[in-house]
């Protein structure tokens, strides 16, 4: 019992760590990607002297991070004079507590045997296995909309709160957006379950360490690359980033359903977004590109289409994965801000067409040749 409390807690730190990791390097990240693309230096002013020196301390701009994060807890927390406080308090944390929580049905990597990692922790955990996961539910995919669905509710909590017209049109506008192509998730992860049979994740993700025609890694996105474009896309228009960012709006509506929100409170809503195409990172991984494995990768080490076999020793193969998932998830958190700095911002009109008149009859029409595909191989 306190050896599964100790791996449970171990994952849970770990997994924190990386998200609040993944939050703090990527508003870095935002701000050179973006000034390599502009042609630009980028944040570069931010240092940390030496003292006693006068050698400072730049390091590429990351202190820049930090500044904000200092800036953010250090400023007054200013309310507006008329508000319904209970929900103006309680909207940050509604948008930002469920972003962490879908993390927990995630696995970042295979199986744990602490035993064959090293001899003497026979002792303490015995011949036990933990699958690299904090909650192995096996209705991880449905845990995972409940939670997504919950930032809708913050999101128009804040708006209404604040008792600001810009406010509630951005809560309008947020709540309308998300739910639209919300479902236009959905309906691409269902041809997923279709092929997998399960919506476990983590056997989503054992599925993808076998081949397709014996040579094709069998990763969702070559089972399904049509509804990896539309996963992604309607991911980013969830997360309310550019080029579907009409929620938050500056040039219209000053900063959205949070304009009335200063201090850590605003904070905590720019924190999320941030953590959030991590998070977009880490589906994506899991469900359409193999997740924590590499080609042909499964626990005991590699399986190379022909017969070949490539044993590695347990360590070797814990560490491959969790460095493979977080490579892959930063990879596509890199590719989600190349986007955000390449596209211009729609009219909140052709948000919701898109949605509604061109992504849903797309992904609607995938699902049946999915089903009807599925149907004619007697799967």
């Amino acid at each position: 019992m306190l050896a599964d409390l100790l791996v449970s807690v171990l994952f849970i730190v770990y997994a924190i760590s990386v998200l609040m990791g993944f939050g703090t390097i990527l508003t870095w990240v935002e701000r050179k990607q973006a000034a390599v693309m502009a042609d630009r230096i980028g944040a570069n002013r931010a240092y940390i002297r030496i003292p006693g020196t006068q050698v400072k301390l730049v390091w590429w701009g990351l202190f820049h991070g930090m500044a904000d994060g200092l800036k953010m807890l250090v400023k007054e927390d200013w309310k507006p004079r008329t508000y319904d406080w209970y929900a103006y308090a309680v909207a940050p944390w509604v948008v930002f507590t469920p972003v962490l929580l879908v993390f927990a049905v995630i696995p970042f990597g295979g199986t744990l045997h602490p035993a064959h990692l090293w001899a003497p922790l026979a002792g303490f955990f015995g011949d036990k296995s933990y699958p690299m996961q904090i909650a192995t539910l096996d209705g991880g995919l449905l845990i995972i909309f409940a939670f997504s669905g919950m930032t809708i509710i913050g999101a128009m909590l804040a708006g209404w709160s604040s008792s600001n017209k810009f406010a509630l049109l951005g809560a309008l506008r947020a709540g309308s957006q998300m739910i639209s192509y919300e479902l236009v998730l959905g309906l691409t992860l269902l041809g997923l379950i279709l092929i997998y049979g399960t919506v476990n994740l983590d056997a989503m993700v054992r599925h993808q360490s076998g081949t397709v025609l014996g040579f094709l890694p069998a990763w969702g996105i070559v089972y399904q690359p049509f509804a990896a474009t539309l996963f992604l896309t309607a991911a980013i228009a969830e997360n309310k980033r550019i080029p579907f960012d009409l929620p938050e709006a500056e040039s219209e509506l000053i900063a959205g359903y949070y304009t009335e929100y200063s201090a850590m409170k605003m904070g905590l809503f720019m924190f999320a977004e941030f953590i959030e195409i991590a998070i977009i990172g880490a589906l994506f991984t899991t469900f359409f590109l193999g997740g924590y494995n590499l080609p042909y990768m499964n626990d005991a080490g590699f399986a190379f289409p022909g017969g070949g076999t490539a044993a590695l020793p347990h360590g070797a193969v814990v560490v491959t994965q969790m460095v493979t998932f977080l490579a892959k998830v930063f990879l596509l958190c890199s590719f989600q801000i190349l986007i955000r700095w390449s596209l211009p911002r729609f009219r909140y009109d052709q948000v919701l067409m898109f949605a509604w008149k061109f992504m849903f009859p797309l992904a609607l029409a995938n699902l049946v040749i999915t089903a009807v595909v599925m149907w004619a191989l007697g799967k």
